[in-house]
C-alpha cells in the first residue's frame, strides 16, 4: 500500500511547538500540526507567513466604494439628470450613506470569497482522518503530520524527526487503512 505521511502525537502543547519548529528547522514543506484549540506561537513555530486577507478585504472595499460613487454620480449627472430647486446634479454629502452600505458590502463578500479560497475551503477530506491516533487530535492530543508528497519524505527519517523530537506515538498511515 501507499504511505499517505506519518503522524506523531503529543501530549504536551510545548513539545508540538517545539517539534514544529523541528520539522519547520527540517525543510519539510507539506505538513501540518492538527491541535484540539489554537496554540499561541505555532503558526510562528511552523513558519507560517501573514496572511494576504487584510489586503483582498481593503481591495474589495475600494471596489465598492468607487463603484458606488460611481453609479451614484453617473446616474444623478449624466443618464438621469433632474434638477432639483437648485441643487447640485451629483453631491458627495448626500452619498455618503449609500457609499458606506457599499464598502461594507463588497469588503464582505471579498472577505469571505477571499477566506474561502485562501484555506481551500470547503475540503471535506484529510488523507490521515482513517487514522485513530488523527482524531485524537480533537480530543486531547497534538498531532503533527508529515505528507509522503514532500520533496524531503524519506519514511526513516521523518519517523526518527518525530521520535526525537518527543513524539509518543509515531507512525505510518497508508491508504484506505484504518489504523486503531
Amino acid at each position: 500500500m501507499k504511505a499517505v505521511g506519518v503522524l506523531g502525537n503529543f501530549t504536551d502543547v510545548n513539545a508540538i511547538v517545539s517539534a514544529a519548529s523541528k520539522v519547520n528547522e527540517a525543510g519539510y514543506t507539506s505538513w501540518d500540526c492538527f491541535t484540539p484549540y489554537p496554540v499561541h506561537g505555532l503558526d510562528k513555530a511552523m513558519g507560517v507567513k501573514r496572511t494576504i486577507l487584510p489586503y483582498i478585504s481593503f481591495v474589495g472595499g475600494c471596489i465598492g466604494l468607487m463603484t458606488a460613487i460611481g453609479l451614484q454620480s453617473w446616474t444623478g449627472a449624466v443618464d438621469y439628470k433632474l434638477n432639483i430647486g437648485g441643487k447640485p446634479l451629483f453631491a458627495l454629502q448626500f452619498s455618503i450613506p449609500i457609499d458606506f452600505e457599499l464598502t461594507v458590502l463588497v469588503c464582505a463578500i471579498s472577505t469571505v470569497v477571499g477566506l474561502f479560497h485562501l484555506c481551500k475551503l470547503p475540503t471535506w477530506w484529510n488523507p490521515f482522518q482513517s487514522d485513530k491516533g488523527f482524531a485524537k487530535a480533537m480530543d486531547d492530543e497534538f498531532v503533527i503530520g508529515i505528507y509522503a508528497n514532500d520533496s524531503r519524505y524519506h519514511q526513516e527519517n521523518v519517523i526518527a524527526l518525530l521520535q526525537s523530537a518527543g513524539a509518543t506515538d509515531v507512525r505510518v498511515v497508508h491508504e484506505g487503512e484504518e489504523h486503531n
